[in-house]
């Protein structure tokens, strides 16, 4: 009868592998959950052309210089547009009455839709008759029209560079 090893067989090495296996799974990259809901200051250097994909969104109209301007970009698809938490982006930035520039990268070439809002009084809430709005493309928003706009309106075709696009605010 032959003596068998177990230190050394596949058998007694398979409980070390699997742990390794699932502590790798822990520390890897989870590109389901990383890809939204990224929190990124206002670098305009990463809107050069070399750099990747990306919305250099200038935003017109804004009325005061209080609270926060917010601009967050999604996936312009039926599933993701303005659906809570899938956000890909989001910067924030002390508002500055008049015109604002943003840089918002995307993952790649592909359309994306972008929605900002100006919390005036910075109180982290809306405030219906105070805050404005706007999105990509400017669609027409009224009284009578204050639901979100359909994702075929604000989608915008981004390449593997630099898209330029001018959203104007509107307030009540």
């Amino acid at each position: 009868m032959t003596k068998t090893d177990f230190r050394t067989t596949p058998l007694r090495r398979l409980p070390s592998a699997l742990a390794l296996v699932a502590i790798a799974g822990l520390l890897g990259p989870t590109p389901a959950l990383a890809q939204y809901r990224n929190e990124i200051r206002n670098d305009l250097q990463r809107c050069h052309s070399d750099r990747g994909s990306a919305l250099l969104v200038t935003v017109d109209g804004i009325k005061a210089s209080t609270g926060k301007i917010r601009v967050q970009s999604y996936r312009a698809t039926a599933g993701e547009w303005l659906a809570k938490g899938k956000w890909l982006a989001r910067v924030e930035a002390p508002a500055r009455a008049g015109t604002m520039t943003f840089c918002v990268p995307v993952p790649a070439a592909g359309t994306y839709g972008i929605a900002v809002r100006h919390d005036v009084n910075g109180n982290g809430s809306t405030d219906i008759r105070t805050d404005g709005g706007a999105m990509s493309n400017n669609p027409s928003i009224s009284i009578f029209n204050l639901g979100k706009p359909s994702y075929t309106k604000v989608g915008v075709p981004v390449g593997n560079g630099v898209k330029s696009i001018r959203i104007q605010m509107k307030y009540m």
